[in-house]
């Protein structure tokens, strides 16, 4: 097929706070050395921000390194933290913990609660400004290679295809966009990082990726719940010990509040439903004073790379970077991800202005990873690189060893401890126990297709397919049969379903992608890696109003 191109010096694909820190800070050096640096963004989302789903409690140490005077610019960074409150839950009681006891990475001080779709917006109005060309509705579909084998860009997606993948009557070719540079800033999981990782062997020599799977709802309540400014994070119920997760809820301006809920994916129990635990940890005395009489604005959900250091793969490839969270730069510990992201893509843009000004294209930008072993961020990130493998060990002995490792060694300790794959941890149906959820009350808990509602999800009926299934065969011998399909109960949006014929037998698996909201928590769990996350038409999906 014949395709329009466009060539750039770099392009970025991923309109989040990793690729729009690497535009702008691309653009800055550009202009502070009287240099012309042609760079495109694109996103798969609508619009900037329309796919941007975190807490979140935002340090603000990158955006002033990248724009000292973002207050004086109206950046969207409102509401400072003012108070901390860590919890512990059991199903009618909240134990607190004392603040001195707490490691350094639960201090907030000097950090802001945001909604972080709106500060990716702010940025995005930056990076506009200061000349980046910024393509929304236009998702990168497959990577393109020059004959030396180096990434020479992108195609985006073709648009109007039937079902089928046939030509539609309204078909639209992908373009090839191409660039002496790439950066893939796809967010976590990112489909063409991971095929990256496969192309170029990136992981080896790193630990598997761990993640969880964040829940998100907003909501507005009442004048005598609110308390801006006020953090809290919780742990225990309703999870079991064995499950590494919990909770946050965080008062932003105007009587809003966030409160999310996260599940590692590392969970053993295929009946557990980290939706339903959501659901669940709201009627939690101590939760629901905050949120009853309010009403809920949002919902959405997104996974979470949550390995740290010893996870990270190469970051770099003839022709371009991983960075943000396609890379996994977020500090679990500290529940942020954000400012490293933006950091992650400073970096990477110190180092491709370096290789320009040296007339070099689509080799190894050698010096990315070294800026990044240089920089504050991996000092930060090493701290803290025990947290995932110390909480897996239950809650309590976690906690005891990661307290120790912050507070005795101070994140020094002369071990790292390393981390295993997620899907494989899944245990058989026939070998756990059934979990009772209660059935919503519609005021306080939801179920799921009214929860996708709320996240403005869209996707054209008749085009392919975006979850893919490498065996078909599989959904039904292995996940139905072994795990009782545990893709009902991981996925948030309730995209995948059993269907049995009148007489209750002949079980098949339907997938309901319009549902889908994007989290890749099903390219991440299934136990046989048989669903592929790829991206459908450019534009589709949700649409969040500043999440």
């Amino acid at each position: 097929m014949e395709r329009e191109s466009m060539e750039f010096d770099v392009l970025i694909v991923g309109g989040g706070p990793a690729g729009l820190g690497a535009a702008i800070k691309l653009k800055q050096l550009a202009a502070a050395n009287n240099q012309e640096i042609n760079v495109c963004l694109i996103e798969k989302g609508a619009e900037i921000g329309a796919h941007t789903l975190s807490g979140a409690v935002i340090d603000p140490r990158s955006i002033t390194e990248l724009i000292p005077d973002w207050k004086e610019r109206g950046a969207p960074l409102i509401t400072p933290a003012t108070e901390d409150r860590v919890m512990y839950l059991t199903e009618t009681s909240a134990y607190a913990f004392p603040n001195w006891a707490l490691p350094d990475c639960f201090d907030n001080h000097g950090n802001y609660i945001v909604r972080m779709g709106n500060v990716t917006k702010w940025l995005g109005e930056q990076a506009e400004a200061l000349g980046v060309e910024i393509y929304p509705g236009f998702a990168g579909a497959d990577v393109l290679y020059d004959e030396s084998g180096a990434v020479k860009g992108v195609v985006t997606g073709d648009m109007g295809l039937n079902r089928d993948g046939t030509e539609g009557p309204n078909f639209q070719p992908g373009m090839e966009l191409i660039a002496k540079y790439t950066f893939f800033a796809e967010g976590c999981r990112g489909h063409l990082g991971k095929r990256l990782e496969a192309k170029y062997n990136l992981r080896e020599g790193a630990d598997p990726q761990t993640f969880g799977v964040g829940i998100k709802e907003l909501w507005e309540v009442p004048v005598a719940n609110h308390r801006p400014g006020l953090v809290v994070h919780t742990a225990g119920w309703p999870l079991e010990a064995d499950v590494y997760g919990g909770a946050f809820l965080y008062h932003l301006e105007e009587n809003l509040i966030e409160i999310g809920f996260v599940v590692g994916l590392n969970y053993a129990n295929p009946h557990l439903s980290p939706f339903e635990e959501q659901q669940r940890h709201k009627t939690h005395p101590e939760i629901r004073k905050f949120l009853e009489g309010g009403k809920r604005l949002a919902y959405g959900a997104r996974a979470i790379a949550t390995g740290n250091i010893q996870s990270l793969p190469r970051l770099v490839f003839p022709g371009g970077a991983l960075i943000g969270d396609n890379a996994g730069f977020l500090n679990a510990a500290r529940i942020k991800g954000n400012h490293t992201a933006i950091k992650s893509g400073m970096l990477a843009a110190e180092s491709v202005f370096e290789a320009l000004g040296a007339s070099r294209q689509r080799d190894v930008l050698t010096t990315f990873p070294q800026k990044f072993r240089d920089s504050w961020l991996y000092t930060e990130l090493h701290k803290t690189r025990n947290f995932k493998p110390m909480m897996k060990k239950t809650f309590w002995y976690g906690s005891a060893l990661f307290g120790a490792d912050q507070k005795l060694f101070m994140g020094k300790a002369p071990w790292t401890l390393h981390n295993h794959s997620d899907h494989d941890k899944i245990k058989p149906a026939a070998e756990c126990p059934k979990i009772d959820y209660p059935k919503p009350d519609g005021i306080l808990t939801f179920d799921r297709l009214s929860s996708v509602f709320l996240s403005n999800t869209n996707h054209e009926e008749n085009e392919p397919c975006h979850l893919r299934l490498k065996d078909p065969a599989l959904a039904i011998d292995i996940n139905y049969k072994i795990y009782d399909s545990p893709e009902q109960r991981y996925c948030p949006a309730g995209v995948y379903e059993i269907v049995k014929d009148d007489a209750g037998n002949n079980p098949r698996l339907q997938i309901n992608s319009q549902n889908c909201l994007h989290c890749k928590t099903c390219d991440i769990k299934d136990p046989t890696q048989n669903i592929d996350w790829v991206t459908p038409q450019g534009g589709e999906g949700p649409i969040y109003q500043g999440m």
